[in-house]
């Protein structure tokens, strides 16, 4: 298929500005860039004047329940709700049932990727058997099967020693670790942050200090071993801060990530008790909001994730204590950015393509993509000048567990195209 782009807006992540031009694309592969460029006999055109061109965001950070809990998810509708947010790659979290700790494990939801996804889906795998924290799992098996990242996220590998003996390990067949980071007798029913919010509601709270030392803990322990260790959705500013100072000592190798949900939410927005806003960690004060956002400005923050984390109706109908923690994030994050920080001025495209696409892909081990000749086709057109509404029947996901939900954001996910299929495009 030949497809000339005219008029686009392009966004690369080495400029803040845009550079306005056509983009001709054939066989799955950028052709041509340039002005006024000659469409082929039979080419199909779109005039994209106004809208934004650009690479296909990844998200390193998400939870598809498949298997075990297809109630809530499956890597179908996950990554349904990927190509409707402008994602075109995920990585999956290993807290599943069976978790995945093996290369049997492994293997079988691959397959299920190769089957019933439309994008690129990669997996991480567990540090311990059953992410239980006590021995560790067949990691050289998961290796073979490509997985680059271990991890227990949904809990902290308790045990420092056996962190310790995976990174020793792991490190020298090249791979990388993640951490949720939480000691879990002082966060408590990890129901919302601890302060002036909980006491109002009466609830026991989870103190920022209940991640910051297992952020610390975990760098130190990738500082001895020689490890690479990614601190997965920092909450705190003082967790921000203690992987600044760690980044800055310039002697261990350290990479960050912040979701949009920590950016943009407080605790204050929980009102009575709306368990939308219940995740962890937990939304904490504006103060925390205010430093993550510097974070993701100076670099402290390598990249951008959404720990999508769906879950039923049901379960988030229960009373805030008993609800699951978790918000869906991958039919909205990119809409969210631009309305709250690209709109308003707080930070441009170039920082969106390499915090969401470019970096999140070099984490991975993958080539970044970029809007240049030569380069495979993956990318999407972004209308900043339309609405997207968060309906129930917009939005892909099997389950709708957002503050979004029926909001009406500045921005809309036009077209999304990889290699020679265009995934999505809106009427």
């Amino acid at each position: 298929m030949n497809l000339l782009i005219t008029n686009a807006r392009i966004a690369s992540e080495i400029s803040p500005s845009l550079t306005e031009a056509d983009v001709l694309l054939s066989d799955g592969k950028i052709q041509q860039i340039g002005k006024s460029l000659a469409a082929p006999d039979g080419a199909r055109i779109i005039d994209a004047a106004g809208r934004i061109l650009m690479p296909g965001m990844f998200d390193a950070h998400v939870h598809l329940r498949e298997p075990g809990f297809e109630t809530k998810e499956t890597i179908a509708t996950g990554t349904e709700a990927a190509i409707n947010g402008g994602i075109t790659g995920v990585v999956l979290m290993p807290n599943t049932s069976p978790a995945i700790d093996s290369a049997t494990v492994v293997g079988q939801v691959l397959d299920i990727a190769r089957r019933t996804a439309r994008i690129p889906v990669y997996t991480s795998g567990c540090v311990t058997k059953g992410r239980h924290g006590k021995e560790l799992s067949g990691i050289d098996g998961m290796r073979g099967q490509g997985v680059r990242m271990l991890t227990d996220d949904g809990d902290t590998t308790a045990d420092p020693a056996v962190l310790y003996r995976a990174m020793q390990y792991a490190t020298e067949l090249g791979m990388f670790f993640a951490s949720h980071c939480e000691v879990p007798e002082l966060a408590g029913p990890r129901a919302l942050n601890c302060g002036a919010m909980s006491y109002r509601l009466g609830i026991k709270g989870s103190p920022a200090c209940a991640e910051e030392i297992i952020i610390d803990r975990d760098i130190r322990l990738a500082h001895a071993t020689g490890a690479h260790i990614h601190i997965q959705h920092v909450s705190s500013k003082l967790g921000m801060e203690t992987i600044r100072w760690w980044k800055q000592r310039g002697d261990v190798k350290v990479t960050a990530e912040v979701a949009p949900h920590h950016l943009l939410f407080t605790d204050e927005d929980i009102g009575d008790f709306d368990t939308h806003y219940k995740m962890n960690p937990p939304l904490r004060t504006k103060a925390d909001n205010d430093a993550l956002l510097e974070g993701l400005l100076d670099g402290t923050f390598d990249l951008i994730a959404t720990d999508h984390a769906p879950h039923t109706p049901f379960e988030k109908s229960q009373d805030f204590v008993s609800a699951p923690n978790g918000i869906t994030g991958l039919d909205t994050a990119l809409v969210s950015l631009h309305h709250h920080f690209i709109a308003t001025g707080k930070f441009g495209w170039d920082l969106v393509v390499k915090r969401f696409s470019a970096e999140p892909r070099r984490l991975m081990g993958l080539p970044a993509v970029s809007i240049e000749v030569g380069q495979p086709a993956d990318l999407i057109l972004f209308d900043p000048g339309k609405e997207t509404t968060f309906s129930k029947e917009f939005m892909k996901s099997k389950s709708q567990n957002t503050p979004f939900l029926d909001q009406t954001l500045k921005g809309s996910v036009e077209l999304v195209m990889l290699g020679e299929n265009i995934l999505l495009e809106r009427a």
